[in-house]
């Protein structure tokens, strides 16, 4: 690749909703470029973005990916990110390393719910947007509906600077409404043919360029002046104003063709370099500078001491660990001695890429502003900043969003479970957005995730990429035990068999404690010497070592009482292990004695919804056996707050946003145990029974 200064430089992140033709989008302008030489498609697994295998079978993005390309004298990163909503990690991750945002809408279907969060999230990051009206050539395509849409949802600063010709099968160019120029196109040439304005759009192209002008002026007080005394603009001064209205977010300019039939690219590409903001007007990197403490704003320049941001991590088992970043300041440099801010590690820069999907270009140096890889760091992740140690400073890293569904993942294979382990390692440097715990109780390793596919994908990566076949199920729900009622019983363990026998009595009073802790609770009553002193601790340890399994199912028993207040012993036969296994027996007596119950954990949920499905989302409440504590509004939409059992909410994940079509998200957390119901309660123990059976079988 050529050199390149910053001001040639463009970073776009390509976003929306699934399927709206984002990877056709980038394999369409590579094309154009002449960067590829045959124009891939999703559905045959061929595009240059989408090259994992798992991409490749079920036909979506799962990893964002970068695309550089050459047009002109300018390099143009573009990054395509996934639309599906359980790997919105990965969107997140390719949004911290752009400059602008595209969010590719289709002509048919308009505005979806994708495309509504992608601008959600380019307004929580202040990063300027633009849009693509996609799949103009399909039938039903409207453009102006699709325009009209966008306006009404994101507000007047909506332009658009390019205007289709002819409709739906007979799309066949787009006008660039600034400079007024015309392209038509014939079947598989993606290099337009310069036309006049047909006379029926001369109307409809003043009229968007007016709209332009008026949104342009509003962010400069001098254009304004200007357009108000003369009533217009030179275009020079539209693309100036173009530029730093996109770059502060002020205007988001419209642009529109068909991805896979190649038309618009060039038109689209040439809107690119002219009117996207380069990184030297991009929003300035928050960061501390260690030495001083101080919170700085820290701007692309190729002139200052180096630093990078490390925006994203593949972990290859052959190739081993790429780290993708973005130099913030200077330049970084093969066989450049860095420091890792976040590690407190010094790393060294070997090996330089620019990466082009899955194929990596050796790169001799890579300036401010641009995205490049480096192999085999040691300690660098995800988040992490590298700069000199002559200039330490720490960016703020990149804030994922949190899990919200959990599986167990087992080994179809006995002996494959160091295998998983070691593999979800090298899959979580990849990808922050699930998180492994392991479930010591029912011994299972829980992965949770943004959504059943993307666990679904994590299985399927595990067996692709690191040879292990898994199963993913549902976690087992951490039951546990009570009692309601009082018992007090004897627990008597006597036995002869020549020589020294064994001998322990105890008599234990259960209840339940009503201090709200969870703990064993022990009381020693015993006088006069009916049970010694020695053998007390002996009784203890006994009854904590019975509290991990209950009577009904088997599951650990909180908040119970014991009281040691009789007993006897005998001189000769009487042990510390005798005096365990009486405790034992009283235990079991007792707890049968006193009404024992099953307690289930109770989740506290809060839900944020757009009220049309406040009563979709109260009835599925009720029919999860759960409680609505209180409704209140938040911003444009309506939190639902609600504590609900844990095993009705595994897959509510899936559920909610099928109810809400993928507008509603959930937090949850732990809040309290309570007693199942009756008719749940027998349900628990059968199945507790049927799984006992089933391994004294196997």
């Amino acid at each position: 690749m050529k050199e390149y200064k910053i001001s040639n430089l463009r970073n776009v992140g390509i976003v929306g909703h699934s399927s709206s033709g984002k990877t056709s989008l980038v394999e369409a302008l590579l094309f154009t470029t002449n960067t590829i030489d045959r124009l891939g498609k999703t559905e045959e697994g061929t595009t240059v973005s989408d090259y994992d295998l798992e991409e490749r079978k079920r036909r979506i993005s799962l990893n964002t990916t970068i695309l550089p390309l050459e047009y002109e004298d300018k390099k143009i990163n573009l990054l395509d990110t996934p639309g599906y909503f359980d790997f919105v990690g990965e969107m997140v991750q390719g949004m911290r390393a752009v400059d602008v945002a595209t969010i590719v809408v289709c002509g048919v279907s308009g505005v979806a719910v994708g495309d509504e969060k992608a601008w959600d999230y380019c307004n929580k990051i202040k990063l300027p947007r633009s849009f693509f009206i996609n799949k103009l050539d399909r039938e039903n395509s409207d453009f102006d509906r699709v325009l009209e849409d966008l306006k009404n949802r994101f507000g007047i600063s909506v332009v658009p600077i390019q205007y289709p010709i002819g409709k739906e099968d007979d799309f066949h160019g787009v006008v660039n409404v600034i400079s007024r120029k015309a392209r038509i196109y014939s079947k598989g040439n993606p290099k337009g043919v310069f036309c006049d304005i047909p006379p029926e759009l001369e109307e409809k192209i003043d009229s968007c360029k007016q709209a332009i002008m008026e949104a342009v002026a509003e962010t400069d007080e001098e254009l304004l002046d200007k357009y108000f005394s003369e009533g217009e603009l030179s275009d020079e001064e539209i693309y100036k104003g173009l530029i730093r209205g996109c770059a502060n977010g002020d205007v988001a300019p419209v642009m529109c063709g068909s991805s896979t039939s190649a038309i618009g690219m060039d038109v689209l590409l040439e809107d690119i370099c002219e009117c996207f903001p380069s990184p030297e007007y991009a929003l300035p990197q928050k960061g501390i500078k260690l030495q001083t403490d101080e919170e700085v704003f820290m701007s692309y320049d190729e002139n200052k001491p180096f630093s990078a941001f490390i925006f994203k991590t593949i972990a290859d088992p052959f190739v081993g660990k790429l780290s993708l970043f973005k130099v913030i300041t200077g330049k970084a440099k093969s066989d450049l001695s860095i420091y890792n801010s976040n590690k407190d590690k010094s790393e060294k820069l070997s090996n330089l890429y620019f990466m082009r999907g899955k194929q990596q270009v050796v790169a001799k140096e890579i300036i401010a502003g641009d995205i490049g890889a480096i192999a085999k760091l040691q300690y660098s992740a995800t988040g992490d900043t590298l700069c000199e140690s002559s200039f330490k400073i720490k960016y703020d890293k990149i804030n994922f969003p949190e899990p919200v569904i959990s599986m167990a993942i087992l080994p179809k294979s006995k002996g494959d479970e160091e295998k998983i382990s070691l593999s979800l390692g090298k899959l979580l440097e990849e990808d922050p957005t699930f998180k492994i715990s392991r479930d010591i109780e029912n011994a299972e390793t829980i992965v949770s995730g943004v959504g059943e596919a993307h666990l679904e994908v994590i299985a399927a990566k595990i067996k692709n990429k690191f040879g292990v076949d898994v199963l993913l199920q549902e976690p087992k729900v951490p039951y546990r035990e009570a009692i309601k009622g009082v018992a007090d019983v004897q627990g008597k363990h006597k036995k002869q068999s020549g020589g020294h026998g064994q001998y322990g009595d105890v008599w234990i009073k259960f209840e339940s404690r009503n201090d709200g802790e969870e703990e064993l609770e022990f009381i020693d009553k015993v006088v006069g010497g009916s049970v010694p002193r020695n053998f007390i601790p002996a009784v203890e340890k006994g009854l904590k070592e019975c509290v991990r399994h209950g009577v009904l199912a088997g599951y650990p028993v909180i908040g119970l009482k014991a009281t040691l207040h009789d007993g006897s012993y005998h001189t000769v036969d009487s042990s510390e292990m005798a005096f365990k296994i009486a405790a034992s027996q009283a235990y079991k007596k007792g707890l049968e004695k006193a009404n024992p119950i099953l307690l289930e954990p109770i989740m506290s949920v809060t839900i944020s919804i757009p009220e049309d499905y406040m009563g979709d989302i109260i009835g599925d409440i009720n029919k999860r056996r759960g409680r609505v504590l209180g409704m209140e509004p938040d911003k444009k939409l309506q939190k639902v707050i609600a504590e609900v059992p844990m095993a009705e909410m595994f897959k509510y994940a899936t559920d909610l946003r099928s109810i809400t079509g993928a507008r509603g998200s959930f937090e949850m957390k732990f809040e309290r145990y309570e007693e199942v119901p009756a008719s749940e309660t027998l349900v628990i123990i059968d199945e507790v029974k049927r799984n006992r059976e089933l391994r004294n079988e196997a």
